[in-house]
């Protein structure tokens, strides 16, 4: 399938799994980049980043949330333009300002994300230039509490970020921590059926034409967490550990396994969902599923990346 048109002066860098994809907008008075990706991959974003632009600096940088794969090159960038604007939702604002990594959740997920500052929090509700269109800011809450969308409702352009992607959405943290939210899910995805996009843009995967089919295969992947809560945790567990091989790539299998352990939000869910099993077996099992998936591969005592 083609990939969709976009407007011009809009340009989307796919990123891989680790990273998410970045948006950047050069054809208004400032240039401006939507999400910065993971830290390790933050060479790697400046290049392309600097690929469009090149002398021309980037003035404002905006996060659709603070997930470490969507903000973990926030440094790098001010680093590298020292003027830049940084933009953030406004429920993590106060934790940014004071630099708490654990309320952030890096700590306690076992990843990483230098200290960046910001300028500016963006209040759903509003609406902002990017480039040389004007893009609503919607809330968007399930994956992440306090997560954003932008909307151009002209070309009808939606960046949604982790909350719909071409095959599903991303992890619903706040239900590993006992909140409901797979109701904050559905709301959401009502939101972008409301909208009604011709193209949308998400934080993982290809950029791609809205249909139907999509928000349906969304809406029967949450229901199907809903009727068994176990079936996402799990989902969400081998996601964790997935994560750490995209960052890893090649490990040593007790360094993998010593790692979840060390980790307190993988813990958590240990503690509370997977009580009967212990924790080796369990991760063993994990890492299995996450093989027998092709996602993953074992070569004498290391776990690799696949």
């Amino acid at each position: 399938m083609a990939t969709p048109d976009l407007p011009s002066g809009l340009h989307v860098f796919e990123r891989g799994w680790l990273s998410a994809n970045n948006i950047l907008f050069v054809d208004g008075e400032k240039t401006l980049l939507v999400d910065s990706g993971y830290c390790t991959h933050a060479s790697q974003t400046l290049a392309l980043v600097e690929s469009v632009l090149g002398a021309r600096p980037l003035d404002i940088l905006v996060n659709t949330h603070l997930h470490s794969d969507h903000c973990g090159g926030n440094a790098a960038l001010q680093a590298r333009y020292p003027k830049l604007q940084t933009l953030i939702p406004p429920g993590q604002a106060q934790y940014v300002a004071e630099w708490d990594p654990v309320a952030l959740t890096y700590l306690p997920t076992g990843q990483l994300c230098p200290q960046f500052n910001f300028t500016q929090t963006i209040q759903p509700g509003s609406v902002m230039r990017f480039g040389s269109g004007m893009w609503e800011v919607h809330s968007a809450s399930g994956h992440d509490p306090h997560s954003l969308v932008f909307f151009e409702p002209q070309n009808r352009v939606l960046i949604s970020a982790d909350a719909l992607w071409e095959n599903g959405f991303g992890v619903v943290f706040p239900e590993l921590e006992g909140v409901n939210a797979f109701s904050e899910v559905a709301a959401t995805l009502d939101l972008i059926e409301r909208l009604n996009p011709k193209t949308i843009i998400p934080g993982h995967g290809r950029v791609f034409s809205y249909r139907p089919e999509v928000l349906l295969r969304a809406r029967q992947r949450l229901d199907s967490f809903v009727s068994k809560p176990g079936r996402h945790v799990r989902h969400a567990a081998k996601v964790l550990l997935k994560f750490k091989l995209l960052e890893k790539q090649r490990q040593d299998f007790n360094e993998f396994v010593e790692w979840a352990i060390e980790t307190p939000y993988f813990m958590q869910i240990k503690a509370n969902f997977f009580t009967d099993i212990p924790i080796r077996t369990w991760i063993e099992q994990l890492s299995a599923e996450l093989i027998a998936a092709g996602v993953a591969r074992r070569d004498g005592a290391y776990i690799l990346n696949a």
